[in-house]
């Protein structure tokens, strides 16, 4: 992962450095602030490769950023954007954009060689996480990148949830899982392909877009009730919307089972609670995973580990 800050330069060159170097050289935008205030500003940005495409994660103090048609042919991108809005807020405006605002946890979409204007809502300035994913080889044929001009995501539908899910996938995810992260960028891009009518549903690449994004966000969803005793497939096919044929069938394309993914889980937590919480008893520790019963617990983590639980918070000790 590559990390820069601000404070790396002198206070008095710290605005020129950023919108010279990082922001027309880095991102491709022009950025304009008050002489008065640049020598507060402050910005910062973490870029981490995810196969072809980046994961970058940008704080810094309000300024104005457009992206212009000289910025455009200066350094295209050619690439699809999908934005997490981290901070308080931002506005987005544009000549063949309609005007919208994104909150905190907002995602938003869109082709990153279009022009667009944007500035920070509030004080704390910005403050947003972006993956960019080359077109190349995701856009179907025939589609119009002109049309995927910045707009939002809109809350509480599934596909946001499902695109959501993936998005921090890629997000938690280590440097060293970066060799695995293309599938996951391809099913990311298809569902934000989708949300905007780029692509058909029911195509072949969209249905297995759409399985990825289930999986993750079924897996994501039995981590949150892990310590449910009564935790099932019905239960997380009810909350993804889906049957638990469809649910099973999902999990049939990986390398574990519904029931081998829960108890594998499970153990993983109750190895975590024996090593930073010793004050709570065994019995405490399997219930507080979910396990339906002590005896359960024993039998899996002793086949797991190949020794009890009491023995595995010894040796730690």
């Amino acid at each position: 992962m590559y990390t820069w800050s601000t404070e790396q330069v002198d206070p008095r060159d710290r605005f020129d450095y950023w919108r010279e170097v990082r922001a027309k050289g880095l991102f491709g935008v022009t950025a304009e602030l008050e002489p008065e205030q640049r020598r507060d500003f402050f910005g910062e940005f973490s870029l981490r490769k995810l196969g072809d495409a980046g994961l970058v994660e940008l704080r810094a103090s309000p300024y104005r950023v457009e992206r212009r048609a000289a910025d455009i042919a200066d350094a295209q991108s050619d690439s699809l954007c999908i934005y997490q809005q981290l901070g308080g807020g931002g506005w987005f405006g544009g000549a063949r954009l309609d005007e919208f605002a994104v909150r905190d946890g907002m995602f938003a979409t869109s082709y990153s060689d279009l022009p667009y204007r944007t500035v920070p809502l509030h004080d704390d300035g910005f403050h947003l996480r972006i993956i960019k994913i080359p077109v190349a080889g995701i856009i179907p044929p025939g589609a119009e990148l002109s049309e995927l001009v910045p707009r939002p995501v809109p809350d509480q539908t599934a596909l946001r949830t499902l695109l959501e899910s993936c998005f921090r996938d890629l997000v938690e995810g280590s440097n060293a899982a970066a060799a695995d992260a293309p599938p996951t960028v391809q099913a990311l891009a298809y569902i934000a392909l989708i949300q905007r009518g780029i692509m058909r549903p029911k195509s072949r690449l969209a249905q297995q877009a759409l399985r990825t994004g289930h999986l993750s966000l079924a897996r994501r969803l039995i981590r949150r009730h892990l310590s449910n005793a009564t935790l099932s497939p019905r239960l997380i096919a009810g909350l993804l919307g889906i049957s638990v044929r469809h649910l099973h069938i999902l999990f049939e394309e990986t390398e574990m089972s519904f029931s081998e993914t829960v108890t594998v889980l499970r153990l993983a937590q109750s190895r975590r609670l024996l090593r930073e919480t010793p004050g709570q008893t065994i019995a405490e520790v399997a219930f507080a995973c979910g396990f339906e019963s002590l005896a359960t617990f024993y039998r899996l983590f002793n086949a797991s580990e190949s020794m009890t639980p009491g023995d595995y918070r010894a040796r730690l000790a």
